[in-house]
């Protein structure tokens, strides 16, 4: 862990922060920024930024109330802190708008971009406005920046984005997210699904009582699922993610929630 990082607790609305869970886990997770690492661990002008996912990548596709990222935006602008949040995994579109801090309502200072913004050719954005971006010319320099090819697929990639991609991932996402649920009310193995727009995580528990992680059925429903032509992917230590393209069908869908249903079985 690089020195003076500070770490917080995420506002997970289904297993909490803090023993606080729903709504009440924001409540919890800003109150403890407050009230112990700006006061016990490091002073509020001693911050230079604040950086968030605003839905949780690796983590396990956790989806906090839009009342967190409404308070670090907050904290942010009291304390005169940069607001900086990494979009690699949720931006351009996945979530059902460009960026996810929108289902928020929320302007960071700075959006971390990569991976998507050129479909798949190498490329990561830094963006920010004018008022940080002060650096005069030639100041900054790197080894691949600027390359013609990813600037053209980007470009084309924010055209498809525009005109029809992202309206795309809101409304099969959100038809994906409710079969996923009624796929829940037949495997009690599952404990949450959540997600926005083709961003979706299905957690797996042995109890939904207790949620104790369901890890090793998890890496079985991998597997089960990949032996039957459909990928997916760990998240966080019992999540599965599904993250498909932004081209998915209604009748695509149908055939993964076909196969998960299969595997879960399985």
């Amino acid at each position: 862990m690089a020195p003076g990082v500070f770490h917080a607790p995420y506002a997970d609305p289904y297993r909490g922060a803090l023993g606080c869970v729903g709504d009440d886990a924001a409540a919890a997770a800003l109150d403890y920024i407050e009230q112990q690492i700006l006061v016990h661990l490091v002073a509020p002008d001693e911050v230079a930024a604040i950086i968030v996912e605003p839905i949780q990548g690796e983590g396990g596709y956790v989806v906090p109330p839009p009342a967190f990222l409404q308070g670090l935006a907050r904290i942010a602008r009291t304390h005169g802190m940069l607001l900086i949040a990494d979009e690699v995994q949720s931006g351009m579109g996945r979530t059902g708008k460009m960026f996810a801090v929108e289902h928020a309502g929320i302007k960071p200072d700075i959006l971390v971009i990569a991976k998507a913004v050129a479909s798949g050719v190498p490329m990561g954005l830094t963006v920010a406005g004018a008022g940080i971006m002060d650096w005069p010319a030639g100041a900054h320099s790197n080894t691949f920046g600027g390359n013609p090819l990813a600037c053209a697929a980007a470009l084309v990639t924010l055209d498809l984005l525009r005109h029809g991609l992202i309206e795309n991932a809101a409304n099969v996402g959100s038809y994906l997210k409710a079969r996923l649920q009624q796929l829940a009310e037949r495997h009690p193995v599952v404990g949450d699904v959540r997600g926005q727009g083709l961003m979706i995580g299905v957690e797996l528990v042995r109890d939904r009582v207790t949620k104790e992680r369901a890890t090793s059925e998890r890496d079985a429903l991998v597997e089960a699922a990949f032996r039957r032509g459909l990928l997916i992917l760990p998240a966080g230590q019992n999540t599965i993610r599904l993250s498909p393209p932004l081209v998915l069908t209604r009748e695509q869908a149908d055939v993964a929630v076909g196969i998960l249903d299969e595997s879960l079985k399985k």
